[in-house]
């Protein structure tokens, strides 16, 4: 017995080593990820008004990304597994930090929707190939928190997004530029300078991680063996394209997503709808949501993985996120704000025991075509959520509720699909 505890020991001394060597890397990938694909909610602040972008146009726009994300998502997770994560997510990088710099080139709506369309193809291989990477590291059980920490990237890129098109706004003018323009650029080049240093810092496998000793790196294979009883191969995509429950998996995916880009793309023309004027002011007081979502990330993450139960925790955040929603429909100024905080705290603490639940439920061989595949297809909910916001937006706002009222109370409704679909979820078996 005393073996058994003194070698669980060992172990969770030597995940919590891999998981400081390696999650702060990878979280800055993803921060700089997402905040290139949700810097335009913030550009939309100015470039909106001075390019004449109407409501449906910016919704195009905004949501035609994940077209291009859902096009090349499974190609791109299968390109990874043979060419290695180092030498494919550096090259994907470089790729969707030039596009990001050539949106400040923006004149109309047709180069909008381009650029936009050619960042979503460029960045669809880099969170499922996140999602696997993470599964050659860290064993089911600790799976969910190492996500969650990886995705905590999320309310930080909000976080510095707020911060960075604060500054931008100020900047307005300078080099002859517009401030949306400073934030393509600002948040484009760093893609650019990481994709170069992935090459160099980012080991594809724990036998190539120079930090590890070799004692270290027997023993983070015998764990992952021994938590990994599936043989070995890859599922082909036809075979993940005939179950039934992965595509179950992947509605789930999309009906969270419908409600978290519905909510990110709009949500500071949300915030400014309170009754704030300043776009400096709005972009400052956006980050208030993305300190919820860090915090329901990680809490929520937290406990799933504390009591190894994944479906009535992703169904309970989706209630929270509901309940957030209709508070932020009904209520005025800042209880407005205060419900939409609670709504993002709910909708990102779905993420952690989503993935680790999907991951749980696909065998090893599975998870490259599966993860990839629910990652894409439920991705298009990035599509349908901007797009129905400002479609409802456009048709309701005088209906009583406030320019934005109906739009929210899609939003809770969409919550509670998620919360349905989460609790009624089986596991699959491909």
């Amino acid at each position: 017995m005393q073996t058994i505890e003194k070698n669980s020991a060992a172990e969770d001394k030597l995940l919590a080593h891999v998981s400081w060597r390696l999650i702060p890397f990878l979280l800055v990938l993803y921060i700089v990820s997402y905040l290139d694909r949700i810097n335009l909610s913030f550009a939309a602040l100015q470039m909106n008004e001075q390019l004449k972008f109407s409501d449906q146009a910016f919704s195009f726009g905004a949501g035609i990304f994940f077209l291009g994300y859902c096009a090349f998502g499974i190609p791109s997770n299968v390109v990874i597994k043979r060419l290695g994560p180092r030498r494919w997510i550096s090259s994907i990088m470089i790729a969707w930090g030039i596009v990001t710099v050539a949106m400040c080139l923006v004149r109309d709506a047709n180069s909008f929707y381009f650029l936009r369309l050619a960042l979503g193809a460029a960045e669809a291989g880099f969170f499922p190939g996140m999602l696997l990477y993470l599964t050659f590291w860290f064993p089911p059980k600790q799976y969910g928190s190492a996500v969650a920490r990886f995705m905590s990237a999320i309310p930080l890129a909000g976080l510095l997004g707020s911060l960075l098109a604060a500054k931008a706004f100020e900047m307005s003018g300078a080099l002859g530029l517009q401030g949306w323009q400073w934030l393509f650029l600002v948040t484009g080049f760093p893609a650019i300078a990481l994709g170069v240093s992935v090459l160099f810092l980012l080991p594809d496998r724990p036998h190539q991680a120079r930090w590890l000793s070799q004692p270290q790196k027997e023993m983070l294979e015998s764990l992952l063996s021994r938590t990994n009883t599936s043989s070995d191969g890859q599922t082909s995509v036809l075979t993940t394209l005939k179950n039934l429950q992965v595509w179950r998996f992947a509605l789930l995916y999309f009906s969270t997503t419908v409600c978290m880009y519905g909510f990110q793309l709009w949500l500071p023309q949300i915030v400014k709808s309170c009754g704030f004027t300043d776009n400096s002011f709005v972009a400052l007081l956006s980050a208030i949501p993305a300190v919820m979502q860090a915090l329901g990330m990680l809490m929520i993450a937290a406990s799933s993985d504390r009591t190894s139960e994944r479906r009535y925790h992703v169904a309970v955040s989706s209630a929270i996120t509901c309940a957030g929603c209709l508070a932020a429909a009904f209520l005025p100024g800042w209880f407005k704000l205060a419900g939409l905080s609670l709504a993002a705290f709910g909708i990102w603490g779905t993420v952690g025991p989503f993935w680790a639940l999907t991951r749980s439920s696909l065998k090893s061989e599975a998870q490259p075509t599966g993860i990839a595949f629910i990652n894409s297809v439920g991705n298009l909910g990035g599509f349908v959520g901007p797009m129905l916001i400002g479609e409802v937006k456009h048709l309701t706002s005088s209906f009583g509720y406030g320019e934005f009222g109906s739009s929210l109370l899609l939003l809770a409704g969409t919550a509670i699909a998620t919360a349905l679909l989460a609790v009624t979820a089986k596991k699959p078996e491909i």
